[in-house]
């Protein structure tokens, strides 16, 4: 059967990478309306309004990280088999994950800047923008995927535990 000429490109190389590959699309788009959420409500927080930047980066990631948690507790990962209910448990394993990600950012701009000397703002990109958010987002789809919205089918209903 042949898929519709009218059909989003995006979506037809997700289909055909099967549900691994539907996943990966959904979770990497969810991610980018997060990142445009936290880049946005930044700008606004430190430019237009004024704010410290600690404070006004610690709001905007939280607001970013709730519109991922929400982007792929109901789209993402949203058909896993069982009814999709926001829970603290999950969003606190979400917010983690998260955390977890933000500080891989971190740690490659410290290692590149600190650490190998790699001073100017070109090198600082490089590792904070582009190794560092790769390695993160590698580390939040794995921690998404296995320790916040596990299947729960091969226990009977219960949570799979995230060591497998």
């Amino acid at each position: 059967m042949t898929e519709p000429l009218h059909r989003p490109l995006l979506r037809r190389r997700a289909r055909a990478c099967g549900p691994d590959g539907r996943e990966l699309v959904s979770f990497l788009l969810v991610g980018c309306c997060a990142y445009a959420v936290d880049l946005a409500l930044f700008a606004v927080l430190r430019g237009a309004l004024g704010w410290e930047p600690l404070t006004a980066k610690a709001l905007s990631f939280l607001a970013g990280s709730g519109v991922a948690y929400l982007g792929n507790a109901l789209g993402t990962y949203g058909g896993r088999g069982r009814a999709r209910r926001v829970s603290w448990r999950d969003c606190c394993a979400f917010f983690g994950v998260n955390a977890a990600g933000a500080l891989v950012q971190l740690l490659c701009l410290a290692v590149s800047h600190h650490v190998l000397g790699f001073t100017s703002a070109r090198a600082d990109t490089v590792s904070g923008l582009g190794v560092g958010m790769v390695l993160a987002t590698c580390l939040r789809f794995w921690g998404t995927r296995t320790l916040v919205f596990g299947s729960t089918a091969p226990t009977g209903g219960r949570r799979r535990p995230w060591t497998g």
